[in-house]
């Protein structure tokens, strides 16, 4: 069994990491640090999980693990890695913004998507996972952008849910404000352009593409629904077949027939994609959830990569849909 510990495990990634830890046939949780609940029972803070957990929240790390989840704040992961060590045979896997940029910078982190580095996180020892937004939009363009077919501007507007913004409660965060209410924030700005452009880069696109990112703030908990559209002279079969041909080998990317809703992805590590040609441009459709596929299940998606176990295990879900 993979010996797994999460540093950072009251919060939300930290909480979805040990529910699917619980179904997970080639791991185990061995510790779960939480400064603030250290002592407590973790079903406490994450009452999901009563009945199905006896183990309580730690101060530090008490037992040897064979992977890390890193699940704290932004800026966060750095500072405890420099205060704390581990085992040179521990793999380490953070959910932050830390080590998302500059990939082969000295931290020796690999960028973990695996539908573009899925080789190179095989061999890692230390993973960045993506960011929620940027996973859905990278997964939305990579085909476009391994056959160089990206414009120099790309529009994007992507909605999320209130989960997006963590656990901590903030004004645009409580149920008062968010409840039947919608707004932009950071547009043509956000933390996760960078990363994205950094990964169509790495796999063909040579244009210096610009996106113009609108991301905006959601009404409901769960879940990333993005839309973007490129120049495209093939038809919408032409075109769900250059995708189909991308993500073959990838199981939880999928091409629809039908056209998609936010449902379909909860509660799952997929990423739904719709395709369209309208008016010679393409509309591309990209879905998520984001503390599964955007955050904690593709997080244990490249601990299977990485331990050289089938990349779907503990990771075969059902979504809501209703």
């Amino acid at each position: 069994m993979i010996r797994v510990g999460i540093i950072g495990a009251a919060g939300y990634t930290g909480g979805e990491l040990i529910r699917l830890l619980l179904g997970h046939q080639e791991a185990t949780l061995v510790w779960a640090v939480s400064e603030s609940q250290a002592g407590k029972p973790i079903s406490s803070t994450h009452t999901d999980l009563i009945g199905d957990l006896h183990l309580n929240f730690v101060q530090e790390p008490d037992a040897d693990a064979d992977v890390a989840f890193l699940c704290m704040g932004h800026g966060r992961s750095k500072e405890y890695l420099d205060q704390h060590t581990f085992s040179s045979e521990t793999r380490i896997i953070d959910l932050s913004h830390d080590f998302r940029l500059g990939r082969q910078g000295k931290h020796g982190f690999v960028y973990g998507l695996p539908e573009a580095y899925g080789d190179q996180i095989k061999k890692a020892q230390k993973i960045a996972n993506p960011g929620c937004f940027a996973t859905a939009i990278q997964l939305g363009l990579l085909p476009m952008a391994h056959e160089n077919h990206l414009p120099q501007e790309i529009p994007i507007q992507a909605i999320t849910g209130s989960t997006g913004a963590g656990q901590s409660l903030s004004e645009t965060t409580h149920f008062t404000w968010r409840d039947n209410n919608i707004s932009i924030y950071k547009p043509f700005r956000h933390q996760h352009e960078a990363e994205v452009l950094e990964t169509l880069s790495w796999v063909g696109n040579e244009k210096g593409t610009k996106l113009r990112f609108i991301p905006v703030r959601g009404n409901f908990t769960r879940g990333i629904f993005a839309t973007m559209y490129v120049p495209y002279e093939g038809s919408t079969k032409e075109a769900k077949q250059l995708y189909e041909d991308y993500y073959r080998d990838h199981p939880f990317v999928h091409t629809a027939n039908v056209n998609i809703d936010l449902k379909q992805v909860v509660n799952t590590n997929k990423c739904l994609i719709g395709l369209e040609v309208i008016d010679d441009y393409l509309l591309i459709i990209s879905m998520i959830d984001n503390l599964i596929k955007g955050a904690s299940g593709q997080a244990i998606q490249n601990m299977n990569l990485q331990f050289g176990i089938p990349e779907t295990t503990g990771l075969l879900l059902k979504s809501t849909a209703f």
